[in-house]
């Protein structure tokens, strides 16, 4: 998995997606909108994903969303217009509704309990690590030559998938039983009827959409706006990259203020950072308030994952999972179309914009663990 995932970091093309797409002749709307096409479909692939994978092994469902990553960005380096960029997020959505649950859930349960938030940090660290390589080989060596980053980002996803031939499976096909429908109905009952768990859910949702939007493409958008130079944009990607390390670190530093207040720190970290972002066009500071996202992002994701985690009170953790993840995504299509119509008309707003999708998540986030403790059932494991 650590391989897996640092070799699925390597997405050259990263420091330039959005110019990317815009020498290919695309607009904000409509990348904002192939965005949202993608969340949906995922929302409508999430739960049969997770029953899939639940009956078939989690190893089989690996193995099949990494064959489909790596042809989905054969499809990203040809693609030249609009339809072509949609069909590789459609593939796309098929993969991220496949691993999302699966992932995770291998990880969980190859660790012990009190060692899964460190985990995830670390495992996130290591995409990270094979963003930050991209990036230093993107601006050494690559330059302005988008289709070549395309093509290097090929090399490293058929390697990943090549690696997912050698994974070990945690949790065998499943028990065949008479009351799977019923089973998935009482695991989506329960969650509908637990609030705490909604605003959690939806809260990490705000946090996270802004965090993709505001650094995979904003950023671009506010860079060009500062005067960079697409030398220096990639500079400035490596530098945010790096930050994004100290994910490894969220389980000791989280630990002492708690969740409740760790959490709420880091969505206001996000806020701020958007907030400096619409109201300045100097090259340092939007450069240090994308680190700054990045750092509190990469702070929260481990936290939010373990407690996500420790809240499943069933033995079908994907099925759990992914229903956790509908709700997250029926959250991101809105703030995805919501990021792109605002852009279209002025970048300063949609960074606005993202400051309030952070100040909603802090309410969230503190209302949500509000006097509740997240233990899970050991019966169920």
């Amino acid at each position: 998995m650590c391989c897996i995932s640092l070799l699925q970091g390597m997405v050259f093309y990263g420091p330039i997606a959005t110019l990317y797409r815009q020498a290919a002749g695309l607009g904000i709307f409509q990348i904002t909108l192939i965005e949202s096409i993608c969340l949906a479909l995922s929302v409508a692939l999430e739960l049969p994903w997770g029953l899939v994978a639940d009956r078939i092994g989690y190893r089989r469902t690996m193995l099949l969303c990494c064959l489909l990553y790596f042809l989905s960005k054969l499809v990203f380096w040809r693609a030249d217009r609009f339809s072509l960029f949609l069909l590789e997020r459609v593939m796309l959505a098929v993969v991220i509704s496949g691993l999302s649950g699966v992932d995770v859930s291998v990880i969980w349960l190859s660790c012990e309990e009190q060692d899964a938030q460190r985990i995830f940090g670390l495992t996130n660290s290591l995409g990270t690590a094979g963003l930050l390589l991209a990036a230093g080989c993107y601006s050494l060596f690559i330059g302005g030559n988008y289709r070549l980053a395309g093509l290097l980002t090929c090399c490293s996803y058929g390697l990943a998938a090549l690696l997912a031939f050698g994974l070990r499976e945690v949790r065998p096909p499943a028990r065949r039983r008479t009351g799977q429908l019923s089973d998935f109905t009482a695991l989506l009952r329960s969650t509908l009827r637990d609030p705490a768990l909604w605003m959690l859910l939806l809260g990490a949702a705000l946090f996270g959409e802004t965090h993709q939007t505001v650094t995979v493409f904003l950023n671009q958008l506010q860079y060009v706006r500062a005067g960079m130079s697409d030398r220096l944009i990639g500079v400035v990607y490596a530098a945010v990259t790096l930050a994004g390390l100290c994910g490894g670190l969220s389980a000791r530093l989280t630990r002492g203020p708690g969740p409740r207040r760790s959490g709420a720190l880091l969505c206001g970290g996000g806020a701020l950072a958007c907030l400096t972002l619409a109201l300045t066009r100097s090259p340092l500071l939007s450069a240090a308030a994308v680190v700054l996202l990045r750092v509190c992002f990469s702070l929260f994701q481990p936290l939010q994952t373990d407690l996500q985690n420790r809240m499943v009170r069933t033995g079908d953790r994907a099925t759990a999972l992914s229903i956790n993840a509908v709700l997250g995504d029926g959250v991101a299509i809105l703030t995805n179309l919501s990021f792109g119509a605002v852009a279209d008309r002025s970048l300063t707003a949609a960074l606005l914009c993202g400051a309030g999708f952070c100040l909603g998540a802090l309410l969230l986030w503190r209302a949500a663990l509000r006097g509740r403790t997240c233990r899970p059932d050991p019966q169920t494991e």
